[in-house]
């Protein structure tokens, strides 16, 4: 369980394949006494399993594995050596809860349509893929790649918008975007649960009675 508060920004140094997984190979500044073997550890919005660690300058590295399919439903089946990753660690009994509750579970990944400038800040437009488009309402949250977020604006056409304060464009990735990336999306699970109560999931959607 995450928070979608990232706690830094890793670099992969490393990614290589063999046997059907990928493992890519972190460097982050997380203090090497503070990761486990088996430790979950969220990655631009992704879950991953902690599989070998060490020491690395100031900080550590760290490695983690992949199957092929979660490479095809996120976005890490793009990520290279040099790649930057938002990090976040699992949630701990007694931490503070800053953001909203992250599964680190992907349910799509979206299109950066276009950023555009308010003052200080900035106004991301995102196209889901129509499957989960009907999750994104105003005032909801999301998770943009591991980014807890709030949606500023749900569209007729099923884009939705979000606005990013400098603080957060400066110490994610998400300063890094521009118009026709992808980034990995994660819908609020409470909007999961009143979309199953009120028939919206269920076989054949909402029906008439």
């Amino acid at each position: 369980m995450f928070t979608g508060l990232v706690t830094d920004i890793g670099t992969v140094r490393a990614a290589a394949h063999h046997d059907g997984l990928t493992r890519f190979e972190v460097v982050s500044a997380y203090a090497p006494e503070t990761l486990s073997m088996g430790a979950s550890i969220m990655h631009s919005g992704v879950c991953l399993t902690l599989v070998d660690f060490g020491p690395e300058g100031e900080g550590s590295w760290f490695a983690v594995e992949a199957v092929p399919e979660t490479l095809s439903k996120t976005i890490l089946g793009s990520w290279q050596a040099g790649a930057r990753v938002n990090l976040e660690q699992s949630l701990r009994l007694g931490d503070e809860l800053g953001g909203h509750l992250v599964f680190g579970h992907v349910d799509g990944v979206g299109e950066i349509v276009s950023i555009e400038d308010e003052g200080q800040s900035r106004r991301i437009t995102i196209r889901p893929p129509g499957a989960i488009a009907r999750y994104f309402a105003a005032k909801g949250s999301v998770t943009v790649d591991g980014v807890s977020l709030t949606v500023a604006a749900a569209l007729d056409n099923g884009d939705f918008q979000v606005a990013i304060i400098p603080h957060t464009w400066e110490v994610t990735t998400l300063g890094d975007l521009k118009p026709g990336a992808m980034v990995n999306l994660e819908v609020d699970m409470l909007a999961r649960y009143v979309a199953r109560m009120i028939g919206a999931d269920a076989p054949g959607g909402l029906q008439n009675g």
